[in-house]
């Protein structure tokens, strides 16, 4: 199994759910821009679960050498990498947070997972797993730099399921709506719309094993993003979400 983004309590805990299941994997590789934290992850899982694993630094804002992930075999790849950034009222000129925004969820991030899909494609086999986000659904005020980083990746990711569907690889999009985690903490964020980790981990392994090509995390936000997906666009722009 790989895991971008590792340090992500989501991708934590979707790996604690999946040994828990009994999945078996010959060694999971845990990619990630904080070492210190994924050691210590990856010394959890060992103990707790006998599970092998190996972390990998990977920083997208840096040249990545490509000829070091060679010897890496996978059919799952779970990918939790985002940056949320400021949000548009503190960092809509801020350049070097939007390029940072950019890069981080998309820009840096698809090169590598192509890498991966490649491999994949080669074996005709895996599932390749993208947390996306609501914030993608419909460009919004508050936050449409990430939104549309996230707009981006979600089209990525139905593109590459299309592309390697005949392949018998497979995509799944997840869109968490509100999550309970270090990047939205101090957020005013309302409880009966917020998921924790392992609500999302759950529902992530259920999507997993059903094969689906889109999941939302609480099934409400589906809902709710259909009905700002429809408002007409006179009204829309109007108003202050």
């Amino acid at each position: 199994m790989i895991v971008l983004g590792s340090t992500s309590e989501v991708a934590q805990a979707f790996v604690e759910k999946a040994l828990q299941e009994g999945e078996k994997f010959e060694k999971i590789y845990l990619f990630t821009s904080n070492k210190e934290t994924t050691e210590r992850f990856a010394r959890h899982i060992d103990v707790k679960f006998l599970q092998q694993s190996e972390v990998i630094e990977l920083d997208l804002l840096k040249e990545i050498d490509y000829n070091t992930f060679d010897t890496i075999q996978s059919n799952l790849l779970f990918c939790a990498t985002g940056y949320l950034g400021e949000g548009t009222e503190e960092g809509l000129y801020d350049n070097k947070n939007t390029e940072r925004i950019i890069d981080i969820n998309y820009s840096k991030l698809v090169p590598v997972i192509n890498y991966f899909a490649q491999k994949f494609e080669s074996r005709r086999f895996g599932t390749i797993i993208g947390l996306s986000s609501v914030a993608g659904d419909r460009g919004r005020q508050s936050n449409f730099i990430y939104g549309s980083a996230k707009a981006a990746f979600t089209a990525y990711l139905s593109g590459l399921r299309n592309y390697l569907f005949d392949k018998k690889v497979h995509v799944l999009t997840v869109k968490p709506g509100f999550m309970a985690t270090k990047m939205t903490e101090g957020l005013p964020l309302n409880p009966k719309l917020t998921a924790t980790p392992k609500q999302a981990a759950d529902c992530i392994y259920k999507a997993y094993k059903k094969q689906k090509n889109v999941a939302y995390v609480l099934p409400v936000w589906g809902v709710i993003m259909m009905v700002i997906r429809n408002i007409p666009e006179f009204i829309f722009k109007k108003l202050k979400l």
